[in-house]
């Protein structure tokens, strides 16, 4: 089976570097299947779970993105990512936090109180997504 190779560089380290059968990405323009020999692309990414796909049985891996850049050539994905990480690197507790804190902002937010005027809408709703994409990654399904 062919193969392309995938890198995933976040700003302090390179998060996951290996050759794959298929990458499943959400880019800015929606969702896409890369595979090897793809053309020439260069795209956004959203926040969201990657899935990474190693042969013809369908073993996946899942990596979570917190948006970023892809380009892609034909033999190779690199992956410039804000933030990036594998399952086994989440803090599931840190995870949860984080999207129970963005909750109680938008909900603050919409609820029209005088401390709301010092909320970010986009800024909660961002940090809400990232959260979700990491408790996803690790296999925890949340609704938005």
């Amino acid at each position: 089976m062919a193969t392309i190779k995938l890198e995933i560089v976040s700003p302090d380290k390179v998060v996951y570097s290996a050759d794959i059968g298929m990458l499943i990405v959400r880019s800015t323009g929606g969702e896409l299947g890369i595979l090897p020999k793809h053309a020439p692309l260069v795209t956004g990414l959203e926040p969201h779970v990657m899935r990474v796909r190693f042969g013809a049985d369908r073993d996946e891996q899942l990596i979570a993105v917190a948006g970023g850049f892809m380009e892609v050539t034909p033999e190779k994905i690199t992956v410039l990512a804000t933030a990036a990480e594998q399952p086994i690197d989440i803090d599931i507790n840190r995870a949860k936090s984080a999207m129970d804190r963005a909750k109680q902002r938008i909900a603050e937010f919409h609820q029209g109180s005088p401390a709301s005027e010092d909320i970010d809408i986009t800024r909660a709703q961002l940090a809400l997504r990232r959260a979700l994409t990491r408790l996803r990654a690790a296999g925890m399904n949340f609704e938005e």
